[in-house]
Parts: C-alpha cells; sequence; structure tokens
C-alpha cells in the first residue's frame, strides 16, 4: 500500500527542489553570460557589457580562433592525446608511490613522505629549472617534454596515501594468505578500491594537462608540438600586438574582448562535458581521503 506524502513533506521537496534548483542557476549563470557574449559584437560588449542575449550577433570571434582550422585541430589532438596518455601513467605511478608510502612495513615511510612534501615548500629557481629540463634530460622540443614535466604532484600522492589509510589492512593480509605478492596486491586490490580516489586525483591531473600552456612556451619552438592552450594564447598575443598597431577607432571593430570569451568556452567544453562522468567519485575521494593522515 503506497503511504500517501504528508503535507510537511510535500512542503520540504518544493523548498528543496527551489533551493537546489536556485543554486544550480546561480552555478550555471556565468557560463551562460560566458557563452552568450562569446557571440556578441565588439562593439556591444565595449558599449553594453555582458549579457546572456546578444542584441548584435556576431562569430567573428570564432572566425578568428578557426581562422587556420588545421592548426586548431591539431593542438586539440595533441592536447587530448597528452591529457589521456599523461593522466593515466600518472595515476599509475602516483598511485604506487602512495602505496609505498602507506606500507606500514616501509622503512623510513614518514621521513619519506616528509621529504616529497618537503619539496613543495621550496623551489629551485627559474634558471635551473630550465637547465635541467632542456640541456640535462635533453627534453627541450620534444613531446616528452610536455608529457613528463606536469606528471607527478606531490599533492597526489600524499591524496591517494590518505585514501589508503581508510581500506581495512585484513584486505591486505588476506591477500597475503591467498599467495598474492606486492605488484599482485597493488593491481588487484589497491587499484580497484582505490577508483574514487584515482577518479578525483585523476580529474585534477587532466585539469594540470589541459590548461598547461607554460609548458609549451618555455620548452616547445616546434609548431607541430604546440598543445590547444598554447596556439590559444598566441592567437591572443597576435590580436593584442595588433589591436596595439593601429588606432582607437580600429580596436572598437576587432573582436579583441568577444575572442577572450570563444577562446574560454572553446578550451573548457571538453573538461565540462567529461565532470559529469567522475562528480560521483570525485566528492568521495576528496572526502574519505580527508577523514585519516
Amino acid at each position: 500500500m503506497k503511504i500517501k506524502p504528508s503535507f510537511d513533506q510535500i512542503l520540504f521537496q518544493i523548498l528543496a527542489y527551489f533551493v537546489v534548483g536556485g543554486i544550480g542557476f546561480v552555478t550555471l549563470f556565468p557560463f551562460l553570460v560566458l557563452l552568450g557574449s562569446s557571440f556578441a559584437s565588439e562593439h556591444e560588449i565595449i558599449t553594453s557589457g555582458y549579457t546572456i542575449f546578444p542584441k548584435e550577433f556576431s562569430i567573428d570571434a570564432y572566425k578568428l580562433v578557426f581562422l587556420n582550422p588545421q592548426k586548431i585541430l591539431r593542438a586539440y589532438g595533441i592536447t587530448i592525446s597528452l591529457t589521456s596518455l599523461g593522466t593515466l601513467i600518472s595515476l599509475f605511478f602516483s598511485s604506487m608511490a602512495a602505496y609505498v608510502l602507506y606500507r606500514k612495513d616501509v622503512k623510513y615511510r614518514n621521513a619519506l613522505a616528509f621529504f616529497l612534501y618537503f619539496t613543495t615548500l621550496f623551489q629551485g629557481g627559474l634558471a635551473p629549472y630550465y637547465i635541467i629540463v632542456s640541456r640535462v634530460l635533453h627534453l627541450k622540443n620534444t613531446p616528452f617534454v610536455l608529457l613528463l614535466v606536469p606528471m607527478f604532484q606531490v599533492f597526489h600522492i600524499l591524496i591517494l596515501r590518505n585514501y589508503l589509510n581508510s581500506i581495512p589492512d585484513s584486505l591486505f593480509e588476506a591477500a597475503k594468505i591467498d599467495g598474492a605478492g606486492d605488484f599482485a596486491i597493488f593491481i588487484r586490490v589497491i587499484l580497484p578500491l582505490s577508483k574514487p580516489a584515482l577518479a578525483a586525483v585523476g580529474l585534477f591531473t587532466a585539469l594540470i594537462y589541459w590548461n598547461d600552456w607554460w609548458t609549451a612556451m618555455m620548452f616547445v619552438e616546434k609548431d607541430a608540438y604546440a598543445p590547444l592552450q598554447f596556439v590559444l594564447y598566441q592567437i591572443l598575443s597576435s590580436v593584442n600586438v595588433a589591436a596595439n598597431m593601429v588606432n582607437n577607432m580600429a580596436t572598437i571593430d576587432m573582436p579583441k574582448e568577444s575572442l577572450k570569451l570563444a577562446m574560454t568556452v572553446i578550451s573548457t567544453g571538453p573538461i565540462l562535458l567529461l565532470y559529469p562522468f567522475v562528480q560521483k567519485y570525485f566528492v568521495k575521494g576528496i572526502t574519505m581521503g580527508a577523514v585519516k593522515g
């Protein structure tokens, strides 16, 4: 027999939907403004500001971005390849490092964890960093520099280590009794149980790879290896230089502000499509990883 909800329950559901819907609209509103203003003319943005529904519809900014579509598509391919491959490799080795730091039978594991954390507090400087990457490792003007430089993040290793502390030790002991070695335990026990933390850290790592333009600016001089963010940075820099070379009347018609919005839409679109698939793991991985230290 179906129980009819009471008036209080119905009222609570209505208020809950109203509050959640309002929060969702507030969250979505800036992106709608961004998307709508990217199709506005430069003159409307300068005179009237940003809007969801532009009165002077224009696609000049997108035409300028896709002036060389082959270059943009190649940059997309490079960025997608780097993000996919780099995230997988980074998750594998970061989880292995976290597993070593988690194992209680590893000597000086706390000292090693502190050493890794200490490296995040101080940096050797830009000049030594550039010399090591370009002259010692000989990674300059190679696709490997875009893959290796953003790969390892100490913060991600510590998150994974804290998450492993929430897994019962009895599972590892049972695996050892069954004759499983350390690597077998890592593959068959650690990785399957760490999906929430791996999804959260994977999203962080993917964002680092996707938004990385500084590495390409420092170490890549070949257009064939240029990722998406660096190509968009070059386009924006070219427009700014061109705008400074002409008079003020000409800069009004040049899609300078709308170009920034169009570039944001182009660069954030794939990440927005990916986030809903990992959202349920993202929150769980962060919260469970923060329970124990």
